[in-house]
């Protein structure tokens, strides 16, 4: 059965990577329908990962729309080393941390003409939720995911990254340790830490208010695939 199992999982991906040749094949030469196909499916996962590393919903879109131009410009130069996801990660990786540093050399120092926090973040909010959920659910998750955000902001690097390829954008370990070019035990070990800062800083939000919510202190389960979570009488995954 085990080997049925890995020969299913050989075919499929032999299977991902057939299409992924022919849509990179079709990139390459310049298809439109390629490029709009592209943009569909990463824009809105690439926004949120930079997003969760800039810190700022303007610099965030900014800073997307530079990861996409790379990519264009880049295309041809693109022989399949990684997976295509992959590659559009570790750019989008790149230009964030050269956004971020600008920012504190630079604007860091300018007085902000911005909408105020709140309404930047209700924003941000706004172009990452699901909205198929209840309202009672809405305000839980939405509360969940404010805190969350704040938490994560404040994990140092590089734990935080790793810790959102893995729990939020769901990234295999595997493809993590690509993304960042470092080894399988690192990306672990970075998880690992992350989680556990994650953790530290979300504490006293779960104490005061968690009851509400019906939370219990965020856990992690024996599987360490699995990602961190929220259990009580009600369980709120802390992904948006």
């Amino acid at each position: 059965m085990a080997g049925a199992t890995t020969l299913g999982d050989l075919v499929s991906a032999i299977g991902i990577r057939s299409q992924e040749a022919a849509i990179v094949a079709e990139l390459k030469a310049g298809s439109e329908e390629a490029y709009a196909w592209l943009i569909g499916e990463f824009q809105q996962p690439v926004y949120g990962l930079v997003y969760r590393i800039v810190s700022d919903p303007s610099d965030a879109a900014d800073t997307t729309q530079e990861v996409f131009l790379k990519v264009f410009r880049g295309m041809n130069h693109f022989h399949g080393e990684s997976s295509l996801k992959t590659w559009i990660y570790r750019i989008a990786l790149h230009e964030a941390a050269n956004r971020r540093r600008w920012w504190f050399r630079h604007k860091a120092q300018e007085t902000s003409i911005d909408p105020p926090e709140e309404e930047r973040s209700a924003k941000t909010e706004e172009a990452l939720t699901d909205h198929g959920d209840s309202p009672f659910d809405n305000v839980a998750h939405r509360e969940v995911r404010q805190q969350v955000e704040e938490a994560l902001r404040k994990v140092a690097e590089p734990y935080r990254t790793t810790l959102v390829l893995r729990d939020l954008e769901e990234m295999s370990y595997e493809e993590i340790a690509e993304v960042l070019e470092v080894s399988l035990g690192t990306v672990k070990s970075r998880l690992t830490r992350g989680r556990e800062a994650l953790k530290q800083q979300l504490a006293k939000y779960v104490r005061e208010a968690g009851r509400d919510l019906g939370l219990s202190q965020p856990v992690e389960t024996e599987n360490p695939g699995e990602k961190l979570r929220f259990t009580g009488g009600r369980r709120v995954e802390v992904t948006p």
